[in-house]
């Protein structure tokens, strides 16, 4: 019974995984998010069945499920997801780049610089994180200006 459970969630992740890489994003957020359900009911009956919940599965799932909330503009349900995403495996650089990404469009740099950093902490090939952490700052400092020069 655990090991056939243990496949029905990772058969769930993988039709999900098919159904985000075709851009069937309503499809693939329902079966993210039965995935999730699996792995926290799994795990509130026990450590043996919660093993077939792997923290990269579920860590996928949570980033995945960020990103199609992402480009529905639910920003606010994107960042807990990717903080979901980073609880799970805190190695898992990708979470902390699409919150990051957010955190930038909303203003937050100070929280973006902090995971874009993290981020080429993780990966410092992550070219991306780069080119975003140098934006990040150019856009603080001029932010900084303006409001130095309203305040005089």
């Amino acid at each position: 019974m655990e090991g056939q459970q243990g496949q029905e969630s990772q058969a769930t992740l993988a039709v999900a995984q098919a159904h985000f890489e075709k851009g069937e994003y309503a499809e693939a957020e329902a079966l993210y998010s039965a995935y999730i359900r699996q792995c926290a009911c799994a795990a509130s009956v026990g450590p043996g069945l919660g093993s077939k919940c792997s923290p990269e599965g579920l860590a996928t799932a949570y980033n995945n499920r960020g990103q199609i909330k992402y480009l529905r503009v639910d920003f606010n349900e994107a960042m807990d997801d990717y903080t979901s995403a980073i609880e799970v495996q805190p190695s898992f650089e990708v979470p902390y780049y699409n919150r990051g990404l957010i955190l930038y469009r909303l203003g937050y740099f100070d929280e973006a610089l902090e995971d874009f950093k993290k981020v080429l902490d993780l990966n410092p090939g992550f070219q991306d994180a780069t080119l975003s952490l140098k934006q990040t700052i150019l856009d603080k400092e001029e932010k900084q200006r303006r409001n130095s020069e309203q305040n005089y």
